[in-house]
């Protein structure tokens, strides 16, 4: 992809400015072009993989994803091709919207671009083609989705289509039912889960936020933006930490392949006047982003996105991932529907939370810690809240970062207890400054506690097994960074562990679980760098047993030991920093409660 010369004195830290996001959006335009049908219906890009759609919907893909591009490059000449294409694909090229079936995502995106560019695009259409797409576009209104932001999809051309006038009650209807349904998943703190359960990941910004603050802000609703803009502008203040040094996003959750989507919460709020981010921070990260993807093969010699996070990359993908797929990422180009003279492309560049200072904040709606050093721009996401088991391990894991990925075998950052790996069913037992625990079930009657606790780039990992029979093995993981790079990781047992770290298939430590609840804890480190202290001596452990009186929440509970005498074994840690600050933990028993086995235990500070 060509691009203009860096701008060094404008963008110090990645050369980029808007006239490199107008000719990245360009190429992208030009080189999707050649694959059109002949009608401009459908975009069939070339490969192999075909999603579990079929090729039809994958060709409604590629023509509604690169759609969302040119309406926010704004191109009329690219537009008018479009305009042919919309005409055909409505008059029965194009596939119904069904309930849960994927015209009704792409139905979004291009209500979406209708939208934003109805005076270039729709108002010159010819009556009965405006006719035939909204009444194509309608379906959308009643077709169920799947529970989890595809609620947003019928609010999207809910939006569009009571703003021409069509069906308005039914519109109506649609954006007021979406928008309510998606109440159930907002956990506070600018988070939303992404259906039922805890599922966090980037939708949270491309999707659960990007959606409603667009349909707010063009409706012109006060209220709704108040309140959307608002939950967004939260967001953000934790959202802005998720990059590192390198304009990396973390490699955490599905859907991967679009990349630089995760630019579009940013330009967001800029554009709605929702952010917490000085112009040249929401530019930085933005740029950052699509620099990061851009010199790391995201584009093949044919100019088209690839099916994967660098270059292509079946691990990252899912059973609905076409060839069009990665054009979500057109959502990052969002930033283009700011004027040329706005503060956001007109301001020097500044540096991201990653490269400002070192820091370790705990983020409470997720129930994650994220931990990042500004000597090597490394972000670390310790994850006690996030899981979605069906796309494991991509959420199960106890870590993510900027430069690692999940490693499926052996599995990295993973406490495997009796041979079982799995996690789910995670119980979040909170965060605070510098910490993060949670609580899941690693088999019939046995529940594994856990805490971390960080600074700078040093981690403590404490891991209580409960509930297991006496002699069952624990195996703990920890970081493995990808061949070639600069980091670098160690893992260290200094209670109830063995063994060192490697990166054979036999990599870890590992101990046995004693005659009753038994705590491991190991030292762990991701850093780029050069000659870190070790381990031992860049943070100190001690660990003690004791008998707690009269602990809330156990004394007289049935079931439980120590019931009804009002003791409970408990388990301390402290932990103590050169810097001169120690943190003090305790893991007790708790009562039982409907989630839980009735010998839970749980970890707080003391």
């Amino acid at each position: 992809m060509r691009l203009p010369p860096p701008d060094a004195a404008r963008s110090p830290r990645t050369g980029y400015t808007r006239a490199h996001w107008e000719a990245a959006a360009d190429a992208l335009l030009a080189a999707v072009e050649p694959y059109a049908t002949g009608d401009r219906a459908l975009y069939h890009l070339p490969g192999a993989r075909a999603s579990w759609s079929g090729r039809l919907s994958d060709g409604l893909e590629g023509y509604a994803r690169t759609l969302l591009l040119a309406a926010f490059r704004r191109d009329e000449s690219a537009l008018e091709r479009y305009a042919t294409g919309l005409a055909a694909g409505v008059a029965g090229v194009w596939p119904r919207v069904e309930d849960r079936s994927q015209p009704l995502v792409e139905a979004a995106s291009i209500a979406l671009a209708l939208r934003l560019t109805r005076p270039l695009l729709w108002d010159r259409l010819d009556d009965g083609v405006r006719q035939r797409a909204a009444d194509w576009l309608g379906r959308a209104l009643t077709a169920e989705p799947w529970p989890c932001n595809w609620e947003l999809f019928p609010v999207t051309v809910g939006g569009f289509l009571e703003e021409i006038g069509h069906e308005q009650e039914a519109s109506r209807k649609a954006v007021d039912r979406g928008l309510e349904r998606i109440e159930q998943w907002y956990v506070g703190d600018g988070w939303y889960t992404d259906g039922p359960g805890r599922a966090f990941d980037y939708y949270n910004g491309w999707a659960m936020h990007l959606y409603p603050v667009l349909h707010a802000w063009l409706a012109d609703d006060p209220g709704l933006l108040a309140l959307y803009g608002g939950r967004l502008r939260t967001h953000l203040g934790d959202y802005a930490r998720l990059f590192g040094g390198d304009g990396a996003p973390l490699h955490q959750g599905r859907s991967l392949t679009y990349r630089f989507a995760t630019a579009a919460p940013l330009w967001l709020g800029a554009l709605t006047g929702h952010t917490p981010l000085p112009p040249g921070e929401t530019r930085r990260l933005a740029s950052g982003a699509l620099k990061y993807f851009l010199e790391r093969d995201a584009v093949d010699e044919r100019g088209l996105l690839t099916l994967g996070w660098h270059g292509p990359d079946e691990s990252v993908l899912q059973g609905y991932s076409g060839p069009a797929s990665p054009y979500w990422a057109s959502k990052g180009f969002l930033g283009l529907l700011l004027p040329p003279e706005h503060p956001v492309w007109t301001a020097r560049e500044e540096a991201g939370p990653a490269e400002r200072q070192s820091a370790v904040t705990p983020l409470a709606g997720p129930n994650w810690l994220l931990q990042s050093t500004r000597s090597d721009g490394v972000v670390r996401l310790h994850n006690h809240g996030g899981e979605d088991v069906r796309y494991d391990p991509y959420y199960t894991r106890f870590g993510y970062s900027t430069v690692t990925r999940p490693r499926v075998s052996p599995p990295d950052n993973c406490v495997t207890v009796g041979g079982d790996p799995h996690r789910e069913g995670i119980v979040p037992l909170g965060v605070g400054e510098g910490w993060a625990a949670s609580r899941h079930a690693v088999g019939p009657g046995a529940e594994l506690t856990s805490l971390v606790v960080a600074e700078e780039a040093v981690e403590v990992r404490a891991h209580l097994v409960s509930g297991a029979p006496p002699g069952t093995s624990v195996h703990v993981t920890g970081w493995v960074p990808a061949d070639g790079t600069d980091e670098r990781s160690d893992l260290v047992g200094v209670y109830g562990l063995s063994g060192g770290p490697g990166l054979s298939d036999d990599f870890g430590l590992s101990g046995v679980v004693g005659d009753g609840p038994t705590l491991f804890v190991a030292l762990a480190r991701l850093t780029a760098e050069r000659d870190p202290l070790p381990l031992t001596d860049a943070v100190s452990v001690e660990v003690g047993e004791t008998t707690v009186q009269g602990v809330e929440g156990v004394e007289g509970v049935e079931g439980v030991e120590g019931g009804g005498h009002g003791r409970c074994d408990a388990r301390d840690l402290t932990v103590r920093w050169p810097s001169g600050s120690e943190q003090r933990f305790r893991f007790r028993r708790t009562a039982p409660d409907e989630r839980s086995h009735p010998a839970s235990w749980t970890v707080a500070p003391r």
